[in-house]
């Protein structure tokens, strides 16, 4: 008897209109027999006398109509094949099967499904992987059907082939990759630096050192340089796009189309100043804020040229032709940033200033203020005393009437300290890049109206006589009016310069890009497809490795977009490593962050037994209700799976997982004590729940909002160029005259600006095929009914909290969720339409 399966996938040449040759060769390979080929893995049923775990493929059986099956040029559209099995009474039930690709070009496999097979009906398989031509494997691809098993659990017939898949997986670690390898392997963030183009491009390796520790990225294998051996090599920035990561793991065509259309669009609003007015020797200063509300009024024309010929050539049109207008004018144009989008001046209160740290692009970082002065936690030996200069009279009048004791012990005094982060650098980084930094405190107080305000800000830079000698600082308090009004305003812009670079460099990158990859190595090197925790956790993962490595090419390296962009200059990467130091997995759930905060408390009584010490906080409100409802999901998948401590604790895919991570993966912390032993089905799912949190909501709360807030540079510049004007100066007197000019003179330049615009709105984008959190890309993503019934109740819930979230958002009475500047908090929302939106939570950190 024959069994019918249906094969779902693209072709190659269906996703690239100008790939022809591909079309062209594969009708030349069928002509000549060359097919694609299906073998199910199955064996005999058992008798007295065969043993069950003898391999046995049914006869190969072949994809129909191949040539003639017609194939949309439209990049979303599949292929349906049609494949019949032959099929012997005597077989059991099929758990895999394999394919093997006889054309020269490959094709992304995505779906099989069997129809009407003896004793189990219908059998899905969810692929979703490239197959290339089977010369370029040494052994066969397999896929296993979408039923869930632990190893211990696995049909005998397929348990070969389970181990088998993940030995692929693992490579043999040496050897450079190419894109049709599917190995998942570690190295050291060695490839940032290029010193073979000079000094001034040598950077140090991360990883693997007590001073620079670091997360591992995926390994390329590519040779070392010249000049340091335990550098990479990098590959030309024209060829950036096709870095080494797993193929299955790069941008889909939709995610790509995008990337290289915004991208490019991005590029070209850069440029476009730059070209136009190569020797205008102002070009490069804003003097007005009105100056700097122009580039979202009008547009861009493209200006004639080879540069921008060469751009054009590059990106096939119908990538570009979404934003070209129909005239052939080229217009580019910035969108205008949700910040300024109601009032033009309102982010320039105290008010909005305070309102950030709770629900703005970076609330990660505020704590509350547990004694007075602050104290540094920096090495006395080294920095000398770094105790704060903020005393008891900058302050007292300012806070309705406590004393400061008194206001710390109500909760009511809270800090965002970037100091003790900043000062080992500033002395370097004053002394060798363009940027005058200063490492700064700023003192919050909260108001009987349940919002901060800002009652001082302490500027600090290196002693003149050495670092042993501590610091020197200078307070400055808030004030409306003439110089003292603008001495203020640049203050402020001091502290938000450091927030900005602390938010790109530290909230955004290392704590979610960089920190869970080695989560996603560890997994695909150590759990089956068919392993519960890899279904759980797989989508979660998504396209991650890939912008990763497009960060190393074009954002993190040395003289990379961060580095032009961002205050810490060359540093940037080795400041991220300092910090990583002090990484800790368990304090990266949000409960824990915040006690730790000291942003809440304990509390029996209240919701989730967690008390906030300032009620209205956006970020802490909102993200509370979706952890608890990941937590609330994942508890309820586990539980399916995992009867007790000791199916955990025998797992053995799940034990080398995590074994793997802490040693390898997070090896520069592998004896830390704070890791869960991975031995209780509690520590499972908190674990779990915490890597969902980083790579969906975590990292939707601090890079979703870029444009929103960051994207009109005055409100959060990246860069400061000269020190606080000091009385009796230039400077000073022309803060009286012309404050504005001063003001711009000091933070961000005009193409920093451009650059740094154009960068934020491109990673502040929703892709067309974005995956939200609580859905899934295959409704059969698993055999298993109970736990698609918990993921539909998952979903529903995030629906739930997404009503709530707006519902306060238009009550009116949460002053912290709107703000001066009629800016709702909407960056934990679940859900999204595609584009530049300030809201919606990918499953994973895809961009």
């Amino acid at each position: 008897m024959e069994i019918k399966g249906r094969v779902v996938l693209m072709k190659k040449n269906s996703l690239d209109v100008k790939d022809l040759g591909a079309s062209i060769g594969d009708r030349l390979d069928e002509l000549l027999g060359n097919k694609v080929s299906l073998q199910l893995i199955t064996s005999p049923k058992p008798t007295p006398t065969e043993n069950k775990e003898k391999r046995k493929p049914s006869e190969a059986a072949y994809l129909e109509k191949w040539i003639t099956t017609v194939t949309s040029v439209a990049p979303d559209e599949d292929s349906i094949f049609n494949v019949n099995f032959h099929w012997e009474e005597s077989f059991d039930i099929p758990g895999a099967f394999i394919v093997r690709n006889f054309h020269h070009s490959e094709f992304y496999l995505k779906t099989l499904t069997l129809d009407d097979v003896p004793g189990a009906g219908s059998i899905h398989f969810i692929c979703n992987s490239w197959i290339y031509s089977d010369e370029k494997y040494k052994l066969p691809r397999v896929f296993f059907t979408n039923k869930t098993y632990l190893p211990d659990e696995t049909p005998a017939p397929i348990r070969p082939y389970r181990e088998e898949q993940l030995a692929i997986l693992r490579g043999d670690g040496t050897g450079e990759l190419q894109e049709w390898d599917r190995v998942y392997d570690y190295a050291y963030y060695n490839d940032l630096g290029n010193p073979d183009k000079g000094e001034d491009f040598s950077r140090p390796v991360l990883g693997g050192s007590r001073d620079y520790p670091y997360p591992r990225r995926g390994r390329t294998g590519r040779p070392p340089t010249k000049s340091e051996p335990n550098t990479e090599t990098r590959i030309p920035l024209i060829k950036g796009l096709s870095i080494y990561v797993p193929r299955d793991e790069r941008f889909g065509h939709l995610k790509m189309s995008d990337f290289l259309a915004f991208g490019l669009k991005s590029i070209f609003q850069f440029i476009v100043p730059e070209v136009a007015h190569p020797s205008d020797s102002i070009s490069n200063e804003f003097d007005r804020f009105e100056e700097a509300l122009d580039i979202y009024k009008g547009g861009i024309k493209l200006p004639k040229g080879p540069l921008v010929q060469k751009l054009y050539e590059s990106i096939p049109f119908e990538l570009l032709k979404e934003f070209l207008p129909t005239d052939g004018e080229g217009l580019f144009k910035f969108p205008t940033p949700q910040i300024i989008q109601h009032d033009k001046s309102a982010w320039r209160t105290d008010e909005e200033f305070a309102r950030e740290m709770l629900a703005g692009v970076n609330p990660v970082i505020i704590s509350r203020l547990e004694e007075f002065p602050p104290r540094s936690r920096l090495d006395r030996r080294v920095y000398g005393d770094q105790t704060s200069t903020i005393a008891a009279h900058h302050i007292q009048n300012q806070l309705d009437g406590l004393a400061i004791d008194e206001a710390i012990k109500a909760n009511r005094l809270f800090i965002l300290n970037h100091h003790d982060t900043l000062m080992p650098y500033v002395r370097r980084i004053n002394a060798t890049t363009g940027t005058k930094l200063y490492a700064t405190r700023t003192i919050l107080f909260l108001q009987a109206n349940g919002q901060l305000k800002p009652v001082a800000i302490e500027l600090s830079l290196p002693h003149p006589d050495g670092d042993q000698h501590g610091a020197v600082s200078k307070v400055y308090t808030p004030s409306n009016h003439g110089v003292e009004g603008t001495v203020w305003q640049l203050a402020k812009a001091y502290a938000t310069v450091n927030d900005a670079g602390v938010h790109q460099l530290l909230s955004h990158w290392l704590n979610t890009h960089a920190v869970i990859e080695p989560f996603i190595i560890a997994a695909y090197r150590q759990l089956s497809t068919m392993h519960p925790i890899h279904k759980l956790l797989q989508p979660h993962f998504r396209y991650t490795m890939n912008i990763n490595a497009f960060a190393r090419e074009i954002l993190l390296n040395a003289g990379g977009l961060l580095e032009a962009t961002v205050f810490p200059g060359k540093y940037a990467m080795e400041l991220s490593a300092v910090v990583y130091k002090d990484w800790c997995f368990t304090d990266q759930a949000l409960p824990a962050d915040l006690l730790k905060r000291g942003m809440a408390v304990e509390d029996p009584s209240a919701p989730y037994s967690l008390r906030l010490l300032i009620e209205d906080y956006p970020y802490a409100v909102d993200g509370l209700e979706i952890w608890f409802a990941i937590k609330a999901w994942v508890e309820d998948y586990c539980s399916f799976y995992y009867k007790s401590d000791d199916t955990v604790k025998n797992d053995t895919e799940l034990q080398s997982w995590w074994k793997e991570l802490r040693e390898k993966g997070h090896g520069d912390k592998k004896d830390e004590p704070w890791w869960p032993k991975m031995q209780t089905r509690k520590e499972m799912v908190d674990s779990c729940t915490t890597i969902i949190w980083i790579a969906s909501a975590l990292h939707a709360a601090v890079n979703f909002g870029q444009y929103s807030y960051a994207g009109y540079m005055p409100n959060r510049p990246t860069v400061s160029r000269r020190l606080m004007p000091e009385p009796g100066s230039e400077e000073y007197e022309a803060m009286k005259t012309d404050p504005e000019k001063v003001f711009f003179r000091t933070i961000t330049a005009r193409m920093q600006t451009l650059l740094g615009i154009a960068l934020i709105e491109l990673l502040s984008r929703h892709s067309t095929d974005e995956v939200y959190l609580g859905q899934r890309e295959t409704p059969e993503w698993t055999a298993d009914a109970k736990p698609k019934e918990d993921f539909e109740k998952f979903g529903k819930r995030l629906g739930e909290i997404e009503e709530k979230i707006e519902r306060m958002n238009s009550e009116g009475k949460y002053g912290n969720r709107i703000g001066p500047v009629k800016l709702p908090y909407t960056l934990l929302l679940p859900t999204s339409e595609p584009g530049l939106t300030g809201r919606g939570i990918p499953n994973s950190t895809s961009m």
